[in-house]
């Protein structure tokens, strides 16, 4: 009995090998990969869209941009090539929403501080008030972490442009007064392709929870 064991004790190895190889391909076939939706302008509430973009169905990406960020320097679109992102609207003066979401963005900025594939982007909907020296003492005061999130300022149409045409996180594109914007309190999760791969409660720890995970889903589909 024992020869008969040695001699094909290869053969049950490789047997033993291929069923395992089996039994996870047949496993994964079941259970296929997790997988975000792209969101385009015709998904969102109206409310959130420009009406030159509502009717956008496919191909939706963030636009090219050019703005200043708390330490004077030109961000661009480059600066978050081949990244995933978080992006949001708020302003420095802002009493009610702004700090709450200013807290719970820390915390991811906690949470990605060693992630050299994730970064923040942060953009005040009052350009004319939040100058490069407000943004720089409202950094410091938050103990934001300048290699990875960025607290933008500048043109405000342009801005404006960003928050309706882009990321669909404005509920108006204003009236020319300094407080015109009602900005979202939505965190924007943009992937390495700059679409939309989530939008986020800012305010509600569970939805940080929530994002945080969708973030885990999303950088699986690159490392796969």
């Amino acid at each position: 009995m024992l020869q008969f064991f040695a001699k094909y004790k290869f053969f049950a190895i490789v047997l033993f090998i291929m069923s395992v190889i089996i039994i996870v391909s047949i496993y994964s076939i079941l259970k296929p990969q997790e997988k975000l939706p792209v969101y385009q302008p015709d998904m969102v509430n109206t409310e959130l869209v420009d009406t030159t973009v509502q009717w956008v169905r496919k191909y939706h990406k963030i636009a090219d941009f050019q703005l200043l960020n708390q330490n004077g320097d030109t961000i661009t679109q480059d600066f978050y090539q081949n990244k995933i992102y978080i992006a949001d609207f708020f302003f420095t003066t802002c009493l009610d929403i702004c700090p709450i979401m200013t807290d719970h963005m820390l915390e991811i900025q906690e949470k990605i501080k060693q992630d050299p594939e994730v970064l923040l982007l942060s953009h005040t909907v009052i350009p004319q008030h939040d100058s490069v020296p407000v943004l720089k003492a409202y950094a410091l005061e938050k103990g934001i972490d300048n290699s990875k999130w960025n607290l933008v300022t500048g043109d405000k149409k342009q801005i404006y442009d960003l928050a309706r045409k882009s990321y669909l996180a404005s509920k108006t594109d204003g009236d020319g007064g300094p407080y015109d914007m009602i900005h979202t309190e939505n965190f924007v999760l943009i992937d390495k392709s700059r679409r939309i791969r989530g939008f986020y409660d800012g305010t509600d720890p569970k939805a940080i929870d929530k994002l945080l995970d969708d973030l885990r889903i999303l950088k699986a589909e690159y490392q796969n």
